[in-house]
């Protein structure tokens, strides 16, 4: 069992993380995401491969914090309940499947070129993770105000 006066900076790293990545998405799908398609078919591939790689320089941090203070909770902080952080880990498990199985394979194929298509199936799929990092931003919140 993890310390109670360590509880607080790890809910606190907890809503920071989670919460940036919850502005970021919606930055991601709002502006960034729907531009794409006016970037133009020459260079294209060259800025794709750019924009995951400066992507995750900024989001592999957080995600991996968000992760890991996500873990912590749901198994050190029995005074928080079993609701509240079993359905933020659960959103970050659908976040993570929905990163590995729709966005990274659409940003591959974008890599080789921009294909209509593709980009309009990661624009679309990505609202699975813009609602799910909103929830767990609530959710984050909840178990600050709960400790």
């Amino acid at each position: 069992m993890m310390s109670v006066q360590a509880m607080p900076w790890i809910l606190g790293i907890h809503a920071i993380s989670t919460i940036m990545m919850g502005g970021l998405i919606w930055f991601v799908q709002i502006v960034h995401y729907p531009l794409m398609s006016r970037v133009g078919d020459i260079g294209f591939a060259q800025y794709e491969q750019s924009h995951t790689k400066r992507t995750g320089w900024v989001v592999a941090p957080l995600m991996l914090t968000e992760l890991t203070t996500a873990l912590l909770i749901f198994t050190q902080a029995d005074n928080l309940g079993f609701t509240l952080p079993f359905a933020g880990l659960v959103c970050l498990g659908l976040i993570w499947a929905s990163t590995a199985l729709l966005q990274v394979p659409a940003h591959r194929t974008l890599e080789q070129g921009f294909d209509d298509r593709v980009h309009t199936r990661l624009v679309r799929t990505n609202w699975i993770r813009t609602v799910l990092w909103t929830a767990r931003s609530v959710i984050s919140i909840m178990l600050l105000v709960k400790l």
